[in-house]
């Protein structure tokens, strides 16, 4: 007899299809039956050894983070209930070009500091891993959902030329290649970079391309934070679009906004571009957070000159007054790169965590509204606190547009990301409600999408990016990665004031058949494992 019979599901099967009720039956980490209106039809019901009724819930795919940063939470945290209470059962982690493999003992030091405000300065971590193919066997121990790696480019440039703002030799761009090559070898689905951040925005197009022909003879796809979300942003996205097609390697825009004032109402040019670009035969995807602020670290906004030769240096530059001031002049009056070429508004930075619990009273605060409790400029703050705190504070910026917002998750490439950084006190909501958010603010309260569609956005479509063969829909043989929801009440529970509460209206969520979410409770299952790259047939 089977495992399980969910009885009676509105169930929305991923595919943007109409939904329709049935039970669906599950058995040995997968979908093994559905039968479609069995109450009304008379016929036969499926028997399992339990059976659950689902009576006023939807069943669905389970949703796919095509953009997270949980890269030590996931072995920090076994709970891990920020993601698995929000219906995640993926997620794709080694986002933005710095993560932890591949690395040496030189470069490991160098990106836990250059990403503590990530992930933490990783003290509680046992860091048994090298190679990508390590990290991906520790994530096979057990994990509370899914993961899939993405080769960070920005390690990978620490690793074979440094942190210094130069052109890689001849050597240090085959190692570069060979180090990308091992990584997709050994199960990553992609390569991502972080270009406003070092030192993988010091590469140049050219190496970048050489890159992602290596990625694309394996199948996988390119994953840029690009190098403008402001004042170039069209020209950064036309970038990846012209460097991708040149190597012949897809293309997924990581958080694919249009922020700051010069971008307001802007949503459709980029949606124009993409769709000239798809047209043309590119194959490009996108992902993006329903929220309007931003999140990172404080450091990211410093201009790249001054982020050269990686965390100690930056430092050092910071310490010494007469570079902290050329500093403070880029941020403040020429619109230094690390803050995509924009004026910084230090009323828009708001200080959502530290690792110093002494510097607890900025957390909450912008940059502004600290500067004036302690009747100083506003540069004084935020240099103080990148000193103090070792580069480890994170922001909010709030530099969003929601009309660019609703425009660009109305397109037919889009997915869900949430971006979601879980470190500070007080973290980015997204980081605990991206998906419930989507679903109950943007589906049920504003109709800016139907259920169906927000659906197939948040799971096959992502599934299908991922390359991932028997995922992202409810169908026969496909694995049981599972959420039953309750359409009239799913909401995130998180805000900006209370940014760890959990979603409402998810009463089970499955990872390979098993309740790691049951009656809105978090269990003790840890199901989740690495999903490694799918070669191309």
């Amino acid at each position: 007899m089977e495992e399980l019979v969910i009885r009676d599901a509105d169930v929305v099967d991923g595919s943007g299809a109409d939904a329709y009720r049935a039970d669906v039956v599950v058995d040995g980490g997968r979908i093994v039956g559905i039968v479609k209106e069995a109450a009304a039809a008379g016929c036969q019901r499926p028997k399992a050894r339990r059976e659950l009724d689902a009576e006023g819930l939807v069943l669905s795919p389970g949703f796919v983070d095509m953009h997270a940063h949980s890269d030590l939470a996931l072995l920090r945290d076994p709970d891990h209930s920020a993601k698995a209470a929000q219906g995640v059962t993926l997620e794709v982690i080694g986002q933005d070009g710095l993560s932890y493999a591949p690395v040496d003992d030189r470069t490991l030091g160098e990106v836990r500091r250059a990403i503590a405000g990530w992930n933490g300065p990783g003290d509680d971590i046992d860091f048994d891993w090298r190679t990508v193919g390590e990290y991906l066997d520790r994530l096979d121990r057990g994990i509370a959902v899914n993961a899939a790696y993405l080769i960070p480019q920005g390690t990978v440039r620490a690793l074979a030329v440094g942190w210094e703002d130069r052109g890689a030799s001849p050597d240090e761009l085959d190692r570069m290649r060979r180090l990308v090559a091992e990584g997709m070898e050994q199960g990553a689905v992609g390569m991502s970079s972080g270009l406003t951040y070092t030192p993988g925005m010091y590469a140049p197009d050219a190496e970048l391309t050489e890159l992602c022909r290596v990625v694309a003879s394996y199948g996988g796809y390119y994953c840029p934070h690009h190098r403008s979300y402001g004042a170039g942003a069209l020209q950064a996205y036309e970038e990846m679009v012209a460097l991708t097609r040149e190597a012949g390697c897809s293309l997924h825009l990581a958080h694919a906004t249009m922020n700051f004032g010069v971008n307001k109402g802007r949503a459709p040019e980029l949606l124009a571009l993409l769709d000239e670009a798809l047209a043309a035969g590119s194959d490009i995807s996108l992902d993006t957070y329903p929220y309007t602020p931003g999140c990172t670290t404080l450091a990211a906004v410093l201009p790249s000159w001054a982020s050269e030769g990686g965390p100690e240096a930056t430092l050092k530059r910071l310490a010494d007054e007469e570079t902290a001031e050329r500093i403070r002049h880029h941020l403040e009056v020429t619109g230094s790169d690390g803050c995509h070429g924009v004026p910084v508004e230090w009323d828009t930075i708001e200080i959502s965590g530290v690792n110093d619990p002494a510097l607890a009273d900025a957390v909450g605060r912008t940059v502004a509204e600290s500067a004036a409790l302690r009747g100083e400029e506003p540069w004084v703050t935020a240099r103080g606190l990148l000193l103090a705190d070792r580069l480890a504070p994170t922001i909010l910026q709030h530099v969003g547009h929601e009309e660019n917002v609703r425009a660009i998750m109305r397109h037919r490439v889009h997915t869900g990301g949430s971006d979601g950084i879980l470190q500070g006190a007080k973290p980015h909501p997204r980081a605990y409600g991206t998906f419930p958010h989507y679903l109950g603010h943007y589906v049920r309260e504003l109709g800016v999408l139907s259920l169906e569609e927000c659906v197939a956005h948040l799971t096959s479509r992502p599934a299908a990016r991922l390359r991932l063969p028997d995922r992202g829909l409810v169908r026969e043989g496909y694995k049981a990665d599972l959420v039953l929801f309750d359409p009239a009440t799913v909401a995130a529970g998180s805000t900006f004031a209370e940014p760890r509460t959990l979603p409402t209206g998810i009463p089970y969520v499955l990872v390979d058949g098993r309740f790691v979410i049951e009656d809105g409770r978090r269990t003790d299952v840890l199901a989740g494992r690495a999903i490694r790259r799918t070669p191309p047939a």
